[in-house]
C-alpha cells in the first residue's frame, strides 16, 4: 500500500481539493486540517484506482508513476488486496471527518462507484474494440475520469463552507474539466514518451479503446480537449472570487488539460 501512494505522481486531486478549499473558504469553513485529511483519502482512492487498472485483467501494464506497478513489484494477490485495503482506508479517514464526514463519504461513493468510476472502467473494457459514437466516448469518459475531478472541487467547496448549489457548481465545473483531462490523457498516450509519462505510451492503441483520438484523429481531439478545458475553467471562474488562491487554482486547472504527462 505505501509502495503505491507515496510512490510519487501528480497529485492532482489532492490539491484540487486543497486549492479550492482555500479559494471558497468562508467564515463557516472547516479547519484546513480536514481539507488535508480529505485530501489524503482522495489521493487513496485514486491509488487503489490506478493499481487495479493496471492489473492484468484490465489493462495489464507494467509501469506506472515511473516504476514497476504494483501487481510486478509484489504479486497480483498483493495487489489486488492493496488495493482493497487503500479503500478502505480512504472511507474510514472520511467517516471522521466532524460534520462533514458523512457527506464527503456519500461524494466520493457515488464519484468511484457503479455511476461513476467503477462503471465507466466497465463501459471502458466493454467497448474496446467496437464501434465508437461521441455520446460512447463521453459516457465513458464522464464515468471513468471526470467524476474524480469533479469529486475534489465539490469536496472543497463543501468543507469551505459553501452551500449546496456552489458545491453542486464546482462539481460541474470539475466534470468538465475531466473530460478535458481525459481527452489530454488519451492524446499523450498517442504522442507522449513513456520516459515522460511514466506509463506505457501507446497502450490505448493497442488496446482499441475508446478514445477521441481513435474516432476523430489526434488534430480533431487536441481541439476538443481545448473547448473542454476552457469550458470547464469559465464554469469555475463563475464561482471563484478574486484573489491569489483563486488564481492559483486556475493556474492548476489549466494542467488538467494542457500538458505533457
Amino acid at each position: 500500500m505505501a509502495y503505491a501512494v507515496l510512490g510519487g505522481g501528480k497529485r492532482l486531486r489532492p490539491l484540487l481539493l486543497l486549492w479550492s478549499f482555500d479559494a471558497l473558504r468562508t467564515r463557516s469553513a472547516a479547519p484546513r486540517d480536514e481539507a488535508l485529511t480529505a485530501a489524503v483519502a482522495l489521493e487513496m482512492i485514486h491509488t487503489y484506482s490506478l493499481i487495479h487498472d493496471d492489473l492484468p485483467a484490465m489493462d495489464d501494464d507494467d509501469l506506472r508513476r515511473g516504476r514497476p506497478t504494483c501487481h510486478v513489484a509484489f504479486d497480483e494477490a498483493t495487489a489486488i488486496l492493496a488495493g482493497d485495503g487503500l479503500q478502505a482506508l480512504a472511507f474510514g479517514l472520511l467517516a471522521g471527518i466532524p460534520r462533514r464526514g458523512a457527506d464527503l463519504v456519500g461524494i466520493v461513493a457515488s464519484a468511484a462507484g457503479p455511476a461513476g468510476m467503477v462503471g465507466g472502467q466497465q463501459e471502458d473494457l466493454d467497448a474496446a474494440g467496437k464501434p465508437l459514437t461521441g455520446s460512447l466516448i463521453r459516457r465513458i469518459h464522464a464515468g471513468k475520469t471526470a467524476r474524480l475531478i469533479g469529486a475534489p472541487l465539490a469536496m472543497g467547496a463543501l468543507l469551505a463552507g459553501r452551500n449546496a448549489d456552489s458545491v453542486a457548481a464546482a462539481d460541474r465545473a470539475g466534470r468538465e474539466l475531466g473530460l478535458a483531462f481525459q481527452a489530454a490523457d488519451d492524446l499523450l498516450d498517442v504522442e507522449g514518451a513513456t520516459a515522460v509519462l511514466g506509463k506505457t505510451a501507446g497502450k490505448d492503441a493497442a488496446q482499441d479503446k475508446a478514445t477521441w483520438v481513435r474516432l476523430e484523429g489526434a488534430a480533431a481531439a487536441r481541439a476538443r480537449t481545448a473547448r473542454l478545458g476552457r469550458r470547464g475553467t469559465l464554469l469555475l471562474q463563475e464561482l471563484l472570487p478574486s484573489g491569489p488562491e483563486s488564481a492559483r487554482l486556475l493556474d492548476l486547472i489549466r494542467l488538467l488539460w494542457d500538458r505533457d504527462r
